[in-house]
């Protein structure tokens, strides 16, 4: 379980320190037409990811299946940069100016809290909160790399977003 720690921790600070880099005047600005501003994107990972850590640490049953079961397909999926997904209307981010500070505790907020669950729970056991579509109900593990998968995702259109704003590879 140390390395989907590892792994987790990685990554939502990547996605912490990729946001950082942007000055506040940009984190608002639309980088190409059809685009999330940075701030909009962060705020989609907030919505979705304390969404996740909520599931996490919310009712459980036992588990029927490998506890990784679904890992392999989600990260086939979400790695996949040359799919575009429709983001669920419940963790669309309004389009509106986003506080840079603000997102960027939030997101410490989350990385700290996965890392927690993750250390602290047993996470074989089936969440029994939601039922995410196309998925089912995920094990505590394959919710943790959701995030992982679903985060590293968006770090990697949080670069592209900064090398169109400030017209420089990241």
């Amino acid at each position: 379980m140390e390395k989907v720690i590892n792994e987790a921790n990685e990554t939502l600070l990547a996605l912490e320190n990729a946001f950082s880099k942007f000055d506040t005047s940009l984190v608002n600005k639309v980088p190409f037409e059809g685009s999330w501003t940075a701030g909009q994107l962060a705020e989609h990972l907030v919505l979705s990811n304390s969404g996740f850590l909520q599931v996490i640490n919310g009712p459980v049953r036992e588990t029927d299946k490998p506890a990784d079961f679904m890992v392999a397909q989600i990260k086939k999926e979400f790695l996949n940069f040359d799919v575009k997904y429709d983001s669920p209307k419940e963790i669309y981010p309004e389009n509106r100016a986003y506080n840079p500070s603000e997102l960027l505790e939030n997101l410490r907020q989350i990385r700290v809290g996965i890392s927690e669950a993750a250390g602290n729970l047993d996470l074989t056991k089936t969440c029994s909160a939601y039922e995410l579509p196309g998925y089912g109900f995920l094990t505590r593990l394959e919710a943790v790399y959701f995030v992982i998968y679903h985060t590293q995702r968006h770090v990697h259109q949080l670069k592209n977003i900064y090398s169109q704003l400030y017209k420089i590879d990241f």
